[in-house]
């Protein structure tokens, strides 16, 4: 009789888990109005989506929750041997829909795959090896793996994120994979991203490179970063704010209104139309002609 009682009591609990797991699933829908994207990413991932994205939703009137699992200058290999680990080795920033950031440190990769309900989770390679395809080929699958196997909702979408090239002079060690040219390292970067998003199984593309190239054909040049590598905290930031707004939200980002405090409203015009273009054109540079210095 005490067997049997044990019998029921047990399985009462796994009912009452089971529904209690579906009950908290429905919850969080991914179809709730809400957009929430979490990058496994680098300060490159910093610089694209922590600021000006939440406000350009904002501007749009779309809710939006932003996740950056955040390593400086992670490569894929690094999330790979992370997440196998479980190791506590990120700051995992997170953007409410409040715009209300916060920040947990030694937090899990396995943690932020089931802290939301994502509906897009993006991928990125350190900045080096951006345009070598050999080692996106090596790390993206595992990564991949690892991530389908622990998101908490199956309907979860993945990105790819297309990095920018260094600044010419730029003094990045990684620069020297390419000659130190910034056409040469773009160009791989276009290539790879393209062969990349075409084998993966991606469902979107931001092409950032892309939109930073755009860019630097008009008057503002090749000034677009801070260091040579990373954005600059101005226009260089709301580029690739605009790329990822455009992406996401499939929504002409030249018809938004947010301009950031410190960007005037010309280099505001340059950078939803460098978005915009690349959006277009994901892989090759399109001349921003209207935007140039007249001799």
């Amino acid at each position: 009789m005490m067997k049997v009682k044990q019998v029921l009591v047990f399985g009462f609990l796994v009912l009452f888990f089971l529904k209690n797991n579906r009950l908290y699933a429905q919850s969080k829908s991914l179809d709730d109005g809400v957009l929430r994207i979490l990058a496994i990413g680098n300060s490159f991932s910093e610089d694209a989506i922590e600021q000006n994205l939440y406000d350009l939703a904002k501007a749009g009137k779309k809710k939006i929750v932003i996740g950056n699992l955040y390593i400086g200058g992670a490569p894929l290999s690094l999330h790979v041997s992370n997440g196998k680990e479980d190791k506590a080795a990120y700051r995992y920033r997170k953007i409410n829909t409040d715009g209300q950031m916060s920040e947990k440190t030694n937090a899990r990769l396995s943690e932020a795959l089931i802290d939301e309900a994502w509906d897009y989770i993006s991928f990125q390679q350190a900045s080096p090896l951006s345009g070598d395809y050999d080692s996106y080929a090596k790390d993206l699958p595992p990564l991949y793996d690892y991530v389908t196997k622990h998101v908490a909702f199956p309907e979860t979408k993945y990105i790819l994120h297309q990095t920018w090239a260094y600044q010419n002079g730029a003094s990045h060690e990684g620069f020297v994979l390419y000659n130190r040219s910034q056409d040469k390292m773009y160009n791989a970067i276009a290539r790879t991203s393209q062969e990349v998003f075409n084998w993966g199984n991606f469902d979107l593309l931001v092409p950032s490179g892309t939109a930073v190239q755009n860019a630097r054909t008009s008057f503002l040049g090749d000034h677009l970063t801070r260091d040579g590598y990373h954005l600059n905290l101005d226009y260089g930031r709301f580029v690739a704010a605009c790329t990822w707004y455009e992406a996401l939200f499939h929504e002409n980002v030249l018809n938004n209104t947010f301009l950031p405090l410190k960007v005037t409203y010309v280099e505001g015009e340059i950078a939803r139309m460098a978005a915009h273009k690349a959006v277009e054109a994901p892989y090759v540079v399109t001349a921003l002609n209207s935007y140039q210095l007249m001799n």
